[in-house]
């Protein structure tokens, strides 16, 4: 017979798991067994199951308190709530009374396999924050997003220019975001650009504007991007990319509020709020003389830190099914959910990527689903490896007579083998600036 999916029995009654055991089994499905709540808690966190069938009443921990337990840790997996009382204590949750009724039973089972809570959970949690302000698509329940959510509620009214780090992905452009339009510029625009996709002299004309005649090809007049966003907020991302020269530059208009074109003379005034953002560390950047003193104590008014993926794990359901809605819809694909075994992996993934990692992988497992619910044959398969292998693999040691030099440049070079030659990954990865990077590429030969 082939197994319907994997469930775990819990119940401190040894008898009554050995007869749900049997007539499980019998239904085709595969049973795992636990005695309390807290073992239950552990087999959870150890492997993956369709549906936790649980007695209310144990000794050590409870079924409601093992409940709020496993679905902090994976939202998806449906649990049955099994009671000798007629109701529990919240309604929240999927019941059956003592002693079951094994059809009312497999009904039970059958409808909660069959959908998940997360696409109701996402909108009480937009509605929930919408009510206090404009997050802009941002989701977060955890303890750390629901902390710098409240800061950005905080500092958005503000006139205060803003500093937000974290690693790649972590969406740094849709905290800036949610800070302008809750802000009183919100009206103005809102303008974005990346200070390490543009060449240090095309930065400043970008930046800055420039004059008829400026340079070759400089036809006409151009406004830069701060005069773009007069009365509104300018997006500086990745700051710490920008030249020494062009930092002296950018301080003065923050200190001033005024700037001149390339090219030109007339001083022209600018209102603007500036958020920067970096993946790097500024602080050890300016211990090391690439970003300047003056300029970091100028942005860094308040501080925003955004964490990485796999220190917010509780954020992963909801932004899986938060992904899985809008490239449901924009692939006119009728996607249901996630299965429990999915969300597993999901989960246990460690996201180097971040967010913008875990929205291609819900994309390309939406565009290649072949049924109502992504499984874990739709899922990438490196989040396989990537799980297998960690841990798994000791450090190989270094020989006896191995400089330093080499061990960096061995190190460089396995970063950059790892992201295929993305040096902006790498790069963070090895918690330096994209420019050190090159620098040291250079140094070891690897670039001319």
């Amino acid at each position: 017979m082939t197994k319907k999916g994997t469930i775990l029995v819990v119940d401190d009654d040894s008898a009554h798991r050995t007869m749900l055991r049997t007539l499980l089994t019998g239904w085709g499905y595969t049973i795992l067994e636990a005695d309390d709540g807290s073992t239950a808690i552990e087999k959870v966190h150890q492997q993956a199951f369709d549906l936790i069938l649980m007695d209310i009443r144990m000794i050590k921990v409870s079924g409601l308190e093992a409940l709020s337990e496993i679905k902090a840790f994976n939202p998806a997996i449906p649990v049955i709530i099994m009671t000798a009382y007629s109701s529990v204590e919240s309604g929240a949750y999927d019941y059956l009374t003592k002693p079951l009724d094994f059809d009312e039973l497999r009904l039970a089972m059958e409808r909660a396999m069959d959908h998940t809570h997360l696409r109701e959970e996402n909108r009480l949690l937009r509605e929930t924050l919408g009510s206090q302000f404009d997050t802009r698509h941002i989701i977060g329940r955890s303890p750390a997003m629901v902390k710098l959510l409240e800061t950005v509620a905080q500092v958005a009214p503000s006139e205060a220019t803003v500093l937000i780090t974290g690693e790649s992905g972590t969406g740094k452009e849709m905290i800036a975001g949610a800070i302008h339009f809750n802000s009183g510029r919100k009206e103005g625009p809102f303008v974005r650009i990346n200070c390490a996709a543009i060449t240090e002299t095309l930065l400043e004309s970008e930046l800055f504007g420039h004059e008829k005649g400026a340079f070759t090809g400089a036809y006409k007049r151009k406004e830069g991007r701060f005069v773009q966003a007069h009365r509104g907020t300018l997006f500086l991302d990745e700051i710490s990319e920008m030249s020494q020269a062009m930092q002296v530059k950018l301080l003065r208009v923050l200190q001033e509020r005024e700037l001149t074109r390339v090219g030109g003379n007339e001083p022209v005034q600018v209102d603007v709020r500036v958020i920067a953002a970096t993946n790097t560390d500024l602080l050890q950047e300016m211990e090391a003389g690439g970003f300047r003193e003056d300029l970091y104590y100028r942005l860094n008014v308040v501080t925003l830190s955004i964490p990485p993926l796999r220190q917010r794990r509780e954020d992963i359901p909801l932004l899986a099914q938060h992904f899985l809605e809008r490239f449901s819809d924009k692939n006119h694909k009728n996607i249901k959910g996630i299965t429990p075994q999915a969300m597993d992996r999901l989960i246990r993934y460690d996201w180097p990527g971040n967010v913008r990692e875990l929205m291609n992988a819900v994309e390309r497992a939406v565009v290649l689903a072949r049924s109502e619910y992504l499984d874990g044959n739709d899922l990438p398969l490196i989040l396989d490896q990537s799980i297998e292998k960690k841990g798994s693999e000791p450090a190989a040691p270094f020989p006896e007579d191995i400089s330093l030099e080499e061990v960096e440049k061995a190190t460089i070079l396995n970063a950059l083998e790892s992201t295929g030659g993305n040096k902006s990954e790498a790069a963070r990865r090895l918690g330096i600036t994209r420019k050190t990077l090159h620098a040291k590429l250079k140094k070891y030969g690897v670039i001319p």
